[in-house]
């Protein structure tokens, strides 16, 4: 349960409703993120517009080991947990483990383990990147263009998982289904709720009928 107060689905209406009915169309349920963007969903609209353009230049292997990376570092579940679980499409479980505790060899190109580690030190602290880190990515082939998209990958997420653990948002209660040693070792933060995730009903759409002096909805 968060820290402040939420509008269950089943009392939203408007933009609410309608935030949480795009959020639900991707995972099948009213998140749990969602709902503390309810005060402010105008908020999350503009989120998911940045993190789309943020996406845009980036193939999703890169994308999803930087977030992963982050999110890992960020110390926040749910991230770690659905970005691990995306990283599967070109890893093993064990390997995403490895990548986790940053043990690289045989996993990552040697590319991808200076891409990983600007991350994380994005993540734990930005003021302490160095120009010789910068220079290392152009070393391994990173255009600045490259290496503006792998910052601010890193950055969104410490926005994203930010607002969500300083009101306590816990991550849904389908990550339990996941393997129970990938799921306990990725769980780097709050726990995983166990209340079983809400679904909204799809509205209907409404079909106009004329007649005479009269508008009739059906």
């Amino acid at each position: 349960m968060a820290f402040i107060e939420t509008i269950p689905p089943e009392a939203a209406y408007d933009a609410v409703a309608a935030m949480y009915l795009r959020q639900q169309g991707t995972w099948g349920y009213v998140p749990n993120y969602a709902k503390v963007f309810c005060h402010r969903p105008e908020v999350m609209a503009r989120w998911g517009q940045l993190l789309a353009e943020i996406k845009r230049p980036m193939d999703k292997r890169r994308f999803e080991l930087v977030t992963f990376a982050a999110a890992h570092e960020l110390r926040n579940t749910a991230c770690a947990l659905a970005h691990g679980k995306a990283l599967r499409e070109f890893f093993t479980d064990a390997q995403v483990l490895a990548i986790a505790e940053d043990r690289f060899d045989g996993i990552l190109t040697a590319a991808e383990q200076a891409m990983v580690m600007f991350a994380r030190q994005i993540a734990k602290d930005a003021s302490r990147v160095t120009a010789d880190q910068v220079g290392a990515l152009r070393g391994h082939g990173y255009t600045d263009a490259e290496i503006f998209d792998i910052a601010a990958t890193a950055a969104g997420r410490a926005f994203f998982t930010k607002v969500l653990d300083a009101l306590g948002v816990e991550p849904d209660s389908p990550f339990l289904a996941l393997d129970e040693s990938f799921r306990r070792t990725l769980t780097v933060g709050r726990p995983i709720d166990v209340r079983e995730c809400i679904t909204m009903p799809i509205p209907k759409p409404l079909h106009r009928s004329r007649a005479p002096g009269l508008d009739v909805m059906k």
